[in-house]
């Protein structure tokens, strides 16, 4: 059944650890649905597939970046395992090309529009910034939005709750209309019957008034009471049309969150307007340097036989290692790097545990749940899930 089928494939052995995120926890515990209405019901599958799909998606996009990030820890493992006289070779032409690098640093005595750390730092990912900027602006954009989102949704909520409080005190002073009017019958009656026999009065006339006003008062009060029962199912129905939205909207927020706790943490800034000055300033820098550049044929020369020289010992990308030198150089400088290519793994790792273990797990678990505590529902459950499957396979 594609991607439903592998994400189900632990329904069975899946134990009493699954957690979910405390937010979303606290969100469930406040819905109410109703899973024998068939509205309500397919509602909440729906809901709990299309958080599935997302966190299918979004498990496809944190792979590809997982994977580049291993290849290059592994390019790291090829490096430091090389023999002793080839791994001597290599310092020796990185050793002649950091020189180099050093040489042409001397001659950009002149200020500096960014630091050389910064500088490196953009132009080992030059060929992606332009795409993190614009990642991370429209993941920031997204932030707010998805704030905006939520705060509507909050008001909306409390708006439900508040018209929920007021039509319960509706139907609380229905009954007691109701009751007064019973009591006020039953007082009238009495009191005419005491007219009747007491006084000799004719009270019939008063008997058909006394009846025709507790019948309209009556009708008055049903009418009013069962608008108000109405009126409390169709808000009831809203809440938990709009916790669904805020379960799914959070979702988005913590994927969001995570993307841009993800990104500042790659591109080492504190957000997209940094990493566009960052840009800027590194690309004018950049032609200022290529002038130099020009001139330095012997550090072209030595460059190009460094790569050559990583191809042969088969790492996977070598033009990354022209710009970390430092690092084939000092031990030092390759466990700081791999340090962080290992808490960029981490953050992805998380991020992916998250959308497998909580977002599709718990939807999973939800819809397990629903199937086991109302089997008679089950080929219908099913039937949504094979559909949805065959929608988002063709999507």
């Amino acid at each position: 059944m594609g991607w439903f089928k592998k994400l189900t494939a632990k329904w069975f052995r899946r134990t009493d650890e699954d957690d979910y995120d405390e937010e979303w926890e606290d969100e469930e515990a406040g819905r109410r649905i109703d899973y024998n209405d068939r509205e309500q019901r397919n509602d909440y599958v729906r809901n709990c597939l299309e958080r599935m799909a997302e966190a299918t998606r979004e498990l496809e996009n944190l792979t590809f970046e997982y994977d580049m990030v291993t290849s290059y820890l592994k390019d790291m493992e090829e490096i430091e395992a090389l023999p002793d006289e080839e791994s001597g070779q290599l310092k020796e032409c990185a050793k002649r090309v950091a020189l180099l690098q050093d040489s042409k640093a001397g001659f950009m005595e002149r200020p500096h529009r960014i630091t050389d750390e910064k500088y490196q730092q953009i132009e080992r990912m030059a060929d992606e910034v332009e795409e993190g900027c614009r990642k991370l602006k429209e993941a920031e954009d997204y932030q707010e939005l998805i704030r905006q989102d939520l705060s509507r949704l909050d008001g909306e909520k409390h708006a439900y709750l508040y018209r929920k409080n007021e039509v319960s005190n509706m139907i609380s002073d229905t009954r007691g209309m109701a009751v007064i009017c019973v009591t006020a019958l039953g007082l009238c009656i009495l009191l005419l019957l005491f007219l009747q026999f007491f006084f000799d009065m004719d009270t019939k006339a008063g008997y058909l008034i006394t009846a025709l006003a507790a019948a309209l008062a009556i009708t008055l009060i049903y009418v009013k009471h069962m608008d108000a029962r109405r009126e409390l199912h169709r808000v009831e129905r809203g809440i938990n049309k709009i916790i669904l939205l805020q379960n799914k909207v959070k979702i988005r927020y913590v994927n969001n969150t995570n993307l841009l706790d993800y990104l500042y943490l790659k591109y080492g800034v504190s957000g997209s307007q940094e990493l566009a000055d960052l840009w800027e300033n590194y690309k004018i820098e950049k032609e200022e340097r290529e002038k130099i550049r020009q001139a330095e044929i012997d550090l072209d020369y030595n460059q190009q036989e460094l790569l050559q020289m990583l191809k042969r010992y088969q790492i996977k990308d070598p033009a990354i290692w022209l710009h970390q030198t430092e690092a084939i150089l000092d031990h030092k400088e390759m466990v700081e790097i791999r340090h962080n290519l290992i808490i960029r793994r981490q953050s992805l790792r998380r991020r992916m545990d998250y959308n497998k273990e909580v977002v599709a797990g718990g939807s999973q678990k939800e819809i397990k749940e629903l199937v086991e505590k109302y089997p008679q529902y089950a080929k219908e459950v099913m039937a949504a899930v094979e559909e949805y499957e065959k929608k988002y396979a063709k999507g």
